[in-house]
Order: structure tokens, then sequence, then C-alpha cells
């Protein structure tokens, strides 16, 4: 282990952007020299300690886990120049670097599926993980059987049995039902009910070849209710919900389909079941915040980063096991090994604080978006996630004018449209969507996808004819 610190790429990351500056995720976290201390303006400052990492004991194996997991969702990639769309290749390399300097700040817990990464993350796991003792990390992957060609028995048995031949392991040690309530009831029974595909989950957890038994949960309400309301049946080790200081107490203002946190939290809570937590940052939506408050945080914690505020509040609450953060650079492993080794609890103030600005975001029209890519790839090329998260940007930055007569609509313009073409090809934009609708019943936040795309490409051309 000790050879491997030593390997690890010990490059500072880039400062945080002060007051005013562009709210983008690219100006969040830069490049400096390791042998500086970042300033007043950055995320910390001094070494990041290697013993300081907050755990939290699952009661039902007594596993001590890192309250920082690793989310494998989005892992580095090395483009191929000229190999076409989709041909790019996840940089091994980069991803063992990653996972050796995680593991040696306490980083324990690492989440990955087969559909992440175009289908490649867990085998990329598999060979950064396998490099190390098995009993120093918890793996945690999915069952994510959701197109109904893959909801039979034999084929949902095909994809659990390769996830631990990717993985390299003989057990797993957390095994997750992927995005219960996307489809509601009728997904539910046709995906591990009707099938017997959760009584065969159960039994393998009786066999120990998967140590924790769980699902994650998105949609349906009604779909999450009614597996709470088996758990002295199916004695669930922990569910994985989506929990933010924005989604804590206004979930359904920013997406009507989703439940308030506070709820879900306390429903887990009352049973006595860990709960995992993904979308911290509300898809980076909560380091990607407008330009005045990142003022008001800064004014009020001027060591720390944007994105602290949000795996803070994640973090406070005695029944969480363990916050994902899909940390795709160096810069973002560093910043949250910062705000969790050790986690420094929020007072009450900080959370009235942070509920006002949970507020104060709710005033921004951004679609909720979470880059999960689930919606790709689009049959007609459309790049549908850059679309939205540069229409998210500029409505965060203040470059999406209501109308011409705007004091700033030129240089608001301007931005928008330069940025649009550089942050998608042309052959990719809005305007060449037909409306086909394959996007949305694959979105988590069930976002009418279509329709947000002719929205976006109606503004488009409404700013390029300057008739807005």
């Amino acid at each position: 282990m000790e050879k491997k610190r030593n390997e690890i790429d010990r490059r500072s990351f880039l400062k945080v952007l002060g007051a005013g500056a562009a709210a983008s995720t690219a100006a969040l976290y830069g490049c400096g020299d390791a042998s500086r201390n970042i300033g007043p303006e950055g995320t910390a400052t001094g070494e990041i300690p290697t013993d300081k990492m907050t755990y939290r004991t699952n009661p039902s194996t007594g596993d001590k886990v890192s309250l920082l997991g690793y989310g494998c969702m989005r892992l580095p990639t090395i483009s191929t120049p000229g190999a076409g769309e989709g041909a790019d290749e996840i940089d091994q390399e980069t991803v063992n670097r990653l996972t050796d300097y995680a593991l040696a700040h306490g980083v324990n817990y690492f989440d990955t599926s087969p559909a992440y990464c175009k289908g490649r993350s867990e085998h990329a796991m598999g060979i950064a993980l396998s490099r190390h003792p098995r009993d120093s990390y918890f793996i945690a992957t999915k069952l994510s059987n959701f197109s109904p060609s893959s909801w039979s028995r034999e084929a949902s048995m095909a994809m659990y049995r390769n996830s631990f031949r990717e993985l390299q392991v003989d057990y797993i040690d957390y095994l997750l039902m992927h995005g219960i309530g996307m489809g509601g009831m009728e997904a539910l029974k046709g995906r591990y009910l009707d099938n017997g595909m959760l009584d065969f989950l159960v039994s393998e957890r009786e066999a120990g070849r998967i140590r924790n038994l769980g699902f994650s949960y998105h949609g349906d309400i009604e779909v999450f209710d009614y597996l709470l309301s088996r758990h002295d049946e199916f004695q669930w080790n922990f569910v994985q919900i989506q929990l933010n200081y924005v989604d804590w107490k206004h979930a359904k203002e920013t997406n009507p389909r989703n439940t308030d946190a506070e709820y879900l939290y306390g429903e887990l809570a009352k049973r006595g079941i860990p709960a995992i937590i993904m979308e911290p940052l509300l898809g980076g939506r909560l380091s990607n915040v407008p330009t005045h408050i990142i003022s008001l945080l800064k004014q009020r914690e001027p060591e720390r980063s944007v994105a602290s505020w949000a795996f803070r509040f994640a973090g406070i609450w005695p029944g969480v096991l363990t916050v994902l953060s899909g940390m795709t650079y160096m810069e973002h492993l560093q910043d949250n090994l910062r705000t969790y080794a050790p986690l420094k609890p929020l007072t009450d103030d900080d959370k009235a604080f942070l509920e006002n600005t949970a507020q104060l975001m709710l005033k921004y029209p951004t679609v909720p978006c979470n880059d999960c890519k689930y919606c790709m790839p689009c049959p007609y090329g459309i790049d549908i996630p850059a679309i939205l998260l540069h229409y998210n940007k500029c409505v965060n930055e203040g470059n999406v004018p209501e109308s011409n007569q705007d004091e700033s609509y030129r240089k608001a313009r301007r931005a928008f449209l330069v940025g649009y073409d550089r942050s998608v090809p042309r052959l990719r934009q809005a305007n060449h969507c037909i409306g086909c609708n394959q996007c949305s019943p694959h979105c988590p936040q069930n976002i009418q996808i279509p329709e947000q795309l002719q929205r976006i490409d109606q503004f488009v051309e409404q700013l390029k004819q300057g008739t807005l």
C-alpha cells in the first residue's frame, strides 16, 4: 500500500472560483502545484490527512464504511482521434491511480453498475480493486435490468453472474435492485417479483454471495412505500436515495415526480435501515450554482469549496452510511476528502442558511438533468446531456435573457450561442430532435426530453435572429 501511495499523482487542485466568477464546473476546480497550499479562495489549506476519514457502522454486518463513497458512473476516459462517436475508452491508468489514492486516504466503498460507462465500469473497477486485498474495500453493484428484454429470469441471472466476472470477486458486498420506482409497480413486478428474482437475491444473501441486499429508488413513491412495507419479510440491509439540501424539502418543486428526501430518509430511519446517498450535488447543480450564491457561500466560509456545503449536509444525518460522489478527477476526490476527513457537523444556523440557499436555487429555471446519461445514446446522434447542461450553466450565469430589451442582452446572447457551439457539435444539437421519445422513459428524473429540446432549440433560433 505504501508503494501505491508514493506512485499517486499528487497534483494539487485548481483554486475554487472567488465570488462573482463564472460558476462552471471546470472553473470550480483546476490545477496547481502539489507543493503549494491553496489560499483563502481555494477549497482548503494544508496536507490531506490519511487517517481522519469519518466512518459509519452498518448495523446489519458491522461493516465500518467510509462516509465518502466512490461513485463509478463517470470514470475518466481517453479519446481516440478518428475512432468515431462512442469509441472513447476508460483511462484505466487514471482509474487505478484514483482508486489507490482513495483507499490510501480511507475511502473503502465503491459503487458501480453494469449500466455505467457504456457497460465498462464494472470491468474497470474490477481491474483497479483486484490489485488490493479483498477485505480492504466494499464493492456495490446493481442488477440494472431496465429494458423489458432483460426482465426474464434468464437474462437477469446472466447480468447478475456477469457482475462477479467483471468485478473479479466471489461475493458482492452491497447488491442493489437498480432504479426501483422507474416504471412504477408494473416494472417492479416485471423485473423482480413475477420472475422470482427478488426471492433469488434473498437466497443469494443467505448463501453469502451477497452480503447486503437493498435497492436504489427513483420516481414512483408507491413502489418505495410498498417495498418498505415488506421490510419484515425481506430485511433490507440498506436503501439508496437521492438526498441534498434542495431535495430535502423541495424535491417536488424541482421535479413533480420526486419525493422530499426528508420523507425518504425518515421512513428508513424509523425502520433502522441505513441510507446510501446519491446525488448529493443534485447532478452537479449544487457545485455549479449562480454566481451570487457562490458569493454567499464563500462569504460564510471562504476556505471551503461550494460543493463541500452539499456534501456536509448529506453526511450529517446519523442514519446515512455513505455519500456517493462521482469523482472523475483527482481535484474532486481531494476536495471531498477534505470535507469528510473528518466531517465538520453543521450547526442549526448552517442548516437554516442552506434552506435559504435552496429557496434561492429554486428561483432559477434549470432543467433537472443529473447527467446520468441513461437517455443516451440518441438514435439521431443528439448529445442530450450536453445540451441540457449548457442551458443550465447559462441560467446560472445569467446568460439566458428574457428579451432583447434586457440591459445585458448582447453579452448574454453571445455567451449562450458561442458556448452552445463549443459545448455541443452542430450535428448533435437540439434542432436535430425528431421527437421519437426513445429517451424520456429512461430518465430517472422524468424529464420530458423532446419538449425541453424543442424549447431550447426555439430559444436558440430566437437568439440567432435577435427576435427574442
